[in-house]
């Protein structure tokens, strides 16, 4: 009698390989450069409205001359409403409604890959590819502001200017901030996947989730509703760029979004463990 051979391929290869089948996507490839283009036509605007008198807009744009370290700050922040959700949407979408589409989805349900180890694998593809978008913008962001705009340090909102060192590590926590922030809409857009066939109801329920959310932050009759709101605690994360800086309202969005992170798998791996194959 033969030995057994295990048939369940190792964790790792199965993570490079969605890995590598997200990447290989044409839509992928596209969405990346899109990405790319939005600090640089940030910063080009920014320059060109620095030609004329007084600060070249409100908030981060009003402090922008001669601190090029803000743009991949204002750049995300600008991303996030709705470009950066959109993205990870599309990759949610992508995970299980588009496998089902294709027909993919019951092969990999009948395979010896359990169900919640797929949806963690679907789960990592999306965190990761997530996490490189907005790490994308923010390099890009960087180059470009230095180059435009002047790199040696960062003037903060407080007034207080802080080191080229100290900046890179703000210009960092605000990418995991924002990463964090968008892995919670990206879970939502994975439940929604699981029970659908049709990715682009996927993307649609979820930034129309997205928009719903930040419309009803605007009525003062809901603030009950407002700390529940996954885009509440968007406007809070201007925060990363005073000094000292305040922690309170940066951990309560994280940790929202941590909330939402779990409700999000959750629902997926429920609807995962009863699906028919």
């Amino acid at each position: 009698m033969g030995t057994l051979v295990a048939t369940r391929a190792p964790l790792g290869r199965q993570l490079r390989s969605e890995l590598r089948w997200i990447v290989r996507r044409p839509r992928t490839v596209i969405g990346l450069s899109a990405l790319c283009l939005v600090p640089l036509l940030a910063g080009i605007g920014l320059w060109f409205a620095l030609d004329g008198d007084g600060p070249a807009g409100p908030g981060l744009a009003a402090i922008i001359s001669g601190n090029g370290l803000v743009l991949p700050v204002f750049t995300l922040f600008l991303a996030l409403p709705l470009l950066l959700p959109l993205v990870g949407a599309i990759w949610a979408a992508d995970g299980l409604a588009g496998e089902s589409q294709h027909g993919t989805l019951r092969g990999l349900l009948l395979s010896p890959v359990g169900r919640l180890r797929l949806l963690a694998i679907k789960a990592f593809g999306v965190a990761t590819m997530t996490l490189f978008a907005v790490a994308l913008i923010a390099v890009v962001g960087a180059v470009v502001g230095a180059i435009l705009f002047g790199g040696q340090g960062m003037l903060t909102l407080s007034g207080n200017t802080l080191p080229f060192v100290d900046a890179l590590g703000r210009i960092a926590l605000t990418v995991a901030l924002v990463t964090f922030q968008v892995w919670g809409v990206s879970a939502i857009a994975l439940a929604i996947s699981a029970c659908t066939e049709h990715p682009l109801v996927v993307m649609a329920a979820t930034m129309a989730g997205v928009i719903v959310s930040g419309v009803l932050g605007l009525f003062s009759a809901l603030d009950w509703l407002h700390p529940y709101l996954i885009t509440s605690g968007w406007d809070d994360l201007v925060d990363v760029m005073r000094d000292p800086l305040p922690t309170d309202q940066l951990w309560h969005s994280t940790a929202l979004a941590g909330c939402y992170v779990l409700i999000g798998l959750s629902l997926a791996a429920m609807r995962l463990a009863t699906k028919d194959t």
